[in-house]
């Protein structure tokens, strides 16, 4: 038998910003079609017509866009299967609905909301099924000639798939091997609702995914109670032979305490749970996102793809291609994965570290002029080598103006705390020599200034710490910062010296 191309498919439904743990389903998705030389289909998922949100689906398009997770066939893309936006597929569905119901495995049923809570009043536990469907208003308990006057009447309903009982029912599944469930604890699932003439999720991922030619089924944990329906429907179409090959991921859990991972949690501990920003167009209540929040997406990519799985040994730094050669569903977990939104972090500041200076510096020119007028002056190679010794600082390039403002705006302030240390009734005069020493310094790089001002503070016996922690604060207007030498031959003499003589001014009528 020839082995089935990989097809996979991710499905959101546009209900609203997509949530960071279907993030991670798509890259799984993503990873394993790339791999195995596949496909990877985006399907929109949109017949609940009551919870459609507008700009929902161009948003799940521009944030997998932004993560570089590729689409080859989907509702922008186009491709052999289409339409992938399931509400342009009605008559497909219609075509699928008839097929059960000609063969008996699915029925019509006409129980108005009123009478189905009645009934769940009465029997405990109710649950539509073999042992009640007798006593429901159905095409199984009703005349053929009544049951078609009342469809031509226009009175609503809802196809039903009718489970046998008592049958157990194995699916197969790649990450947590055979899971076996009996029938009988199944209900009568909904496939087809008249009132919007659309069909439940069940029935239309069944049939888009046999049309479609989906392989693998990658979706996450709390899908799979419904993967034994899913099974039962593929063998009610004479499909069995071509049945996916189901993978149900870990769940995303909080960081703290127990349960699945929520926006709310983001909201209480500070962190998003959407990849990118996402405003309500009903309540205008804004969520931050990954991108806006300084996140680069090779990071958070890189991030989310060791939540649940591993590459078999202890590396953490890979790249979406390193991803792509070592995925595998054997390294994923059957446990879920708590969501360390601080390792979130610290992946970021990793891959700030490796990003090229240059390029550091092209994303925080949009920073540098929000906070200084004409930020254009400063040519591209000061900036690119202000960002390269400061970026071991930051976890965000947001971070770059506290960590590298002095090399843009001189300090017209002076910390307090490091006055009150290092600023000893001796040190004007001292700032007053180290003037004049670095007037003479014959070459103003940092290995040669810093050889000719050591050798001056140990010549006179100065303590090292105090002049140039002294030093230091004049030129940046606190005791922290990147090698002090590498500070003033990027500031050059006349800089550097312009603000060892503002600090004495303004440190000694501070100290007086």
């Amino acid at each position: 038998m020839m082995e089935r191309r990989v097809r996979v498919r991710f499905a959101p439904s546009p209900t609203g910003p997509l949530h960071i743990g279907g993030v991670r389903t798509a890259l799984y998705n993503y990873l394993f079609a790339r791999q195995q030389g596949g496909d990877m289909i985006l399907r929109i998922e949109d017949t609940d017509s009551t919870r459609f949100v507008p700009g929902a689906e161009e948003y799940i398009n521009e944030a997998l866009a932004w993560l570089g997770i590729g689409i080859d066939e989907g509702v922008r893309e186009g491709g052999p299967f289409g339409p992938y936006k399931q509400s342009e597929r009605r008559d497909i569905y219609r075509q699928h609905v008839k097929q059960l119901l000609d063969a008996g495995r699915a029925y019509i049923a006409f129980d108005t909301p009123e009478e189905l809570d009645a009934r769940r009043k009465e029997i405990a536990n109710f649950q539509y099924d073999a042992s009640t469907r007798g006593m429901m208003r159905n095409s199984l308990t009703m005349p053929a000639d009544e049951v078609q006057a009342l469809i031509d009447g226009g009175e609503k309903y809802v196809v039903r798939f009718k489970i046998e009982p008592n049958r157990d029912v194995t699916v197969h599944d790649l990450i947590r091997g055979d899971v076996t469930i009996n029938s009988s604890i199944l209900d009568d699932k909904v496939l087809y609702k008249s009132a919007d003439d659309l069909p439940t999720y069940h029935l239309a991922n069944i049939v888009d995914d046999h049309l479609m030619e989906v392989s693998h089924v990658i979706r996450g944990e709390e899908w799979l109670p419904s993967a034994p329906l899913h099974v039962l429907l593929y063998e009610a179409f004479g499909w069995a032979d071509t049945m996916p090959q189901f993978v149900h991921l870990p769940l995303l859990l909080k960081p703290d305490g127990k349960g699945k991972l929520s926006k709310r949690d983001g909201d209480r501990l500070g962190f998003p749970v959407f990849p990118l920003d996402w405003t309500d167009p009903t309540s205008g209540e804004r969520s931050s996102g990954y991108r806006e929040a300084g996140y680069l997406p090779q990071a958070v990519v890189n991030f989310l793809a060791l939540l649940g799985w591993n590459p078999g040994d202890d590396r953490e730094i890979l790249s979406m291609g390193d991803l792509i050669k070592e995925f595998s569903f054997e390294h994923c977990s059957k446990k879920g994965a708590k969501f360390d939104y601080e390792k979130g972090k610290w992946f970021n500041h990793e891959y700030l570290l490796a990003l090229d200076d240059a390029e550091l510096a092209r994303l925080f020119r949009p920073i540098l002029a929000a906070h200084v007028d004409h930020a254009e002056a400063f040519a591209d190679d000061y900036v690119t080598r202000a960002v390269g010794l400061v970026k071991a600082r930051i976890n965000f390039v947001k971070d770059l103006w506290e960590q590298a403002r002095f090399f843009f705006v001189r300090p017209d302030t002076y910390s307090e705390k490091d006055i009150r240390k290092r600023w000893k009734a001796e040190t004007p005069a001292i700032m007053r020599q180290l003037i004049d020493v670095l007037r003479g310094v014959d070459d103003f790089t940092s290995a040669r200034t810093e050889e000719v001002v050591l050798g001056w503070i140990k010549e006179n016996d100065f303590h090292m710490g105090n002049v140039m922690n002294a030093f230091r604060l004049t030129v940046v207007g606190e005791c922290k910062g990147p090698h002090m030498f590498d500070i003033s031959e990027l500031l050059g003499r006349e800089e550097t010296i312009a603000r060892i003589e503002l600090g004495l001014q303004r440190i000694t009528v501070a100290d007086e």
